[in-house]
């Protein structure tokens, strides 16, 4: 076998692997504002609350996408430079998600609703609203209790 055809059998099995179990990263962050409160959101498209975040461009670094994602998303203002508190994986269907978890400190913002968040809430850490999604209060529950964090989200 010719090397340009080992080099086109191996780029052949690379995309099918890519296509059977793809990878999407993402990032998210426990968003704090002066009081110690919890910025979570709820989206118009899946049900419960969330720590605000989203999809990590090609060749963006994540603590710039999750600045880019909560302007975007919630009209982030002004924060602390963004902490990396861990790496998590969640599957979804064939699909595989990898988040970067970032803790923002000092968080300002000017919400208005939009195509993709339907509302915001702040919300005691130690105690999140009714409807939390369960990864979130597993987030939270690291958080405030200091214990060692899962690697699933």
């Amino acid at each position: 076998m010719t090397r340009f055809l080992q080099a086109a059998v191996t780029s052949a099995l690379v995309s099918a692997k890519a296509l059977l179990s793809p990878v999407a990263f993402g990032v998210s962050a426990i968003s704090l504002d002066e009081s110690g409160r919890v910025l979570l959101v709820r989206h118009h498209y899946m049900p419960g609350w969330h720590l605000p975040g989203g999809g990590v461009a090609r060749g963006e670094p994540p603590a710039e996408a999750v600045i880019r994602e909560l302007r975007e998303e919630v009209g982030l203002r002004a924060n602390d430079a963004p902490e990396f508190a861990g790496l998590y994986t969640r599957k979804l269907g064939l699909a595989t998600n990898v988040i970067a978890l970032y803790r923002l400190r000092n968080v300002q913002f000017d919400f208005k609703p939009n195509a993709e968040i339907a509302e915001i809430v702040l919300a005691d850490p130690s105690t999140p609203p009714s409807g939390t999604a369960a990864g979130t209060l597993r987030r939270l529950a690291e958080f405030v209790n200091g214990t060692l964090p899962s690697p699933y989200w």
